[in-house]
């Protein structure tokens, strides 16, 4: 997939995902808001409503307590005075309080006075609530007369729901000891509950039973597609459910808002969709197809089509540039880019010859062996026999059985010949390969007594396999050599790759020694990397452990001193490990041991400053 389609192909998705989130957030969050607006304005309703039924409760309380607080009315509890009744509990008295029921209570609750009247034709009402000779025996504002304490609240009758409100009776000065209680009733009619709707501004309406489900001073909330309906339950002065007001608001909010989330997702869709065609359109001019114009041309240049060609790319952004220094660096090509200078090391020239010959000797070791290898097997081919078994076929008769033989044994020979001839020529790749490396090795540190070292772009895998090229096949067949994964996370780094390489083929050989001292026949040379900061710079930290007879711990500072080997003298100097050491700190970097003791294998870690990357 080129980056074309992945771009077009992110692009897609993520105006995909972002309509999707959009369109997810208006229905999920900005509907229920609608609806969660309509359900706080319905609740503001009902609250309302309360209120209202609270203040036509507040005022029949006024009007008790205007009556409770009236010497005529002491009086008559006194007396009973009927002509008390006759001057001021009319039915025309009783219009004009907006009173269904009036009542006088003595403090034994006897009822001393009592009258109900229609207030629309004003004839007389047989409520069963006024008709009482005494309150009942549970009613619970008995325990209010002997205190004087007011009360309101609603209780069922004959003729429907009724607020009533109780005040004590006083002397007119409001003092003196209560004589009883004035108790004023007004039913709650239908009229009454479109009053108090009108003042909520709501549909309001007055179930005829609370339902069943709907406890004291509860409310309901239910919704539908049309409406948002609540109901309230409120007590009688009992406690029980007595009625159940019930308003209906409807969800026009809801409607417009689901309306406007719809053509808002329209609109949304359609302006998606063409910002993506015009982000995708100058995305190609701008980025893609310039981008694809230089894929093509350093692919060409891969294949070694035209290694001259020139992009000659005009534009002035990153890609330009890009193509630009592209352009400058297939005319560099022709150019060595590989100068082996190094820098020179802490000891002096006679050291360095030491280290230059150390590592040509080992870089030396599996030449020599392929190349003697190589001599043995021509020596061995049978090229005398044949030429003497072809001189004896010129002498021979044609069709005899000697003649014969020689034939078969020269088509044998030449047979064995080219299978020679075959390994060989390999052998002599491998040889010319490894013989370019032990030159490029020689000139890098021979060069570097005079300048610094060329530092280079690498990848760490590519960089042990270069190094295993230079270790003798002995030690390769004694060690396997684990890369760990951190080595490819770690990515390309900037450092000296000739002189890094020497030394990890040194770390190498001497682990294969480690694992031959501990009498194993095969080994494990585990080798990983990362990408630390120390002294505010960036470092690669490079490890290296094997599982081999290990260091003891007096020894883990002295194996990198010139001429300390734990190796036999006859084959080994103490040179290899030294170099290794002066070649890191040339590099400003350093290298030291860790092992847990003998037999227990050994780590070896080199910490190197990275080069800035070049931009």
């Amino acid at each position: 997939m080129n980056i074309r389609v992945k771009v077009i192909s992110l692009l897609a998705l993520l105006f995909a995902a972002l309509i999707g989130i959009d369109i997810g957030i208006q229905r999920q969050i900005l509907l229920p808001s609608f609806a969660e607006l309509e359900r706080d304005d319905a609740k503001v309703s009902m609250k309302r409503i309360e209120y209202a039924l609270d203040l036509s409760l507040d005022t029949l309380a006024v009007t008790a307590a205007d009556w409770g607080n009236w010497a005529d009315a002491y009086r008559y509890v006194q007396v009973h005075d009927p002509q008390f009744v006759s001057t001021n509990v009319t039915p025309s008295a009783l219009k004009q309080l907006q009173v269904n029921a009036l009542m006088i209570v003595d403090l034994q609750g006897d009822i001393v006075l009592s009258s109900a009247e229609d207030l629309v034709t004003g004839a007389p009402l047989d409520l069963d609530f006024a008709a009482r000779r005494a309150l009942p025996a549970d009613f619970p504002w008995r325990g209010n007369l002997a205190d004087g304490k007011p009360a309101r609240g609603l209780i069922r009758t004959n003729h429907g729901i009724m607020m009533i409100a109780a005040a004590p009776v006083l002397n007119g000065s409001g003092t003196g000891s209560p004589l009883g209680f004035v108790i004023m009733g007004q039913l709650l009619d239908r009229s009454h509950v479109r009053a108090l709707g009108a003042q909520a501004q709501a549909a309001l309406s007055m179930l005829p039973e609370p339902p069943p489900d709907v406890p004291g001073a509860a409310e309901r909330v239910t919704e539908t597609d049309q409406v948002t309906r609540i109901d309230r339950s409120f007590a009688d002065v009992y406690g029980r459910p007595l009625l159940t007001l019930r308003i209906e608001v409807p969800r026009r909010i809801t409607a417009q808002g689901r309306t406007a989330v719809t053509y808002a997702s329209a609109y949304l869709v359609g302006a998606a969709v063409a910002a993506l065609l015009v982000l995708l359109i100058v995305l190609n001019r701008v980025v893609l197809g310039p981008l694809a114009r230089v894929t093509r041309h350093a692919v060409a240049m891969g294949e070694g089509s035209d290694l001259g060609a020139r992009l000659n790319l005009r534009s002035r952004d990153e890609i330009g540039r890009l193509a630009r220094e592209f352009d400058a660096m297939v005319a560099r090509v022709e150019q060595s880019r590989h100068q082996l200078v190094d820098q020179s090391f802490h000891a002096g020239f006679a050291e360095l010859a030491k280290g230059v010959l150390h590592n040509l000797g080992n870089a030396m070791t599996p030449l020599a062996v392929r190349v003697s290898k190589l001599g043995d097997r021509l020596r061995a081919a049978p090229v005398d026999d044949l030429i003497r078994a072809a001189a004896e076929l010129e002498d021979s008769p044609t069709q005899s059985e000697r003649s014969r033989d020689l034939k078969a044994f020269l088509h044998l020979g030449c047979r064995e010949v080219s299978g020679c001839i075959r390994e060989s020529r390999h052998d002599l790749e491998v040889i010319q390969r490894q013989a370019t490396l032990v030159q490029s090795a020689l000139t890098e540190l021979m060069q570097s007594t005079r300048g610094g070292h060329v530092i280079e772009t690498v990848r760490l895998p590519e960089l042990v396999s270069q190094s295993l090229e230079i270790v003798p096949d002995a030690c390769k067949q004694r060690l396997v050599v684990d890369a760990d994964e951190s080595l490819r996370q770690v990515g390309t780094v900037r450092v000296p790759r000739t002189v890094l390489r020497l030394v990890l083929q040194n770390l190498i050989i001497n682990a294969a020694d480690a694992v031959r001292d501990a009498g194993r026949e095969r080994g494990t040379l585990r080798v990983g990397a990362e990408i630390v900061r120390e002294d505010e710079r960036r470092q690669l930290h490079l490890h290296c452990a094997d599982n081999g007879v290990g260091i003891a711990r007096g020894d883990l500072e002295r194996v990198f001193d010139k001429g300390y080997s734990t190796k036999s003298k006859d084959t080994n100097y103490g040179i290899g490990l030294h170099w290794c050491a002066n070649a890191i700190a040339a590099l400003g970097g350093r290298i030291w041991a860790a092992s847990e003791g003998p037999g227990l294998g050994a780590s070896l870690h080199l910490m190197l400053p990275l080069a800035a990357r070049e931009t």
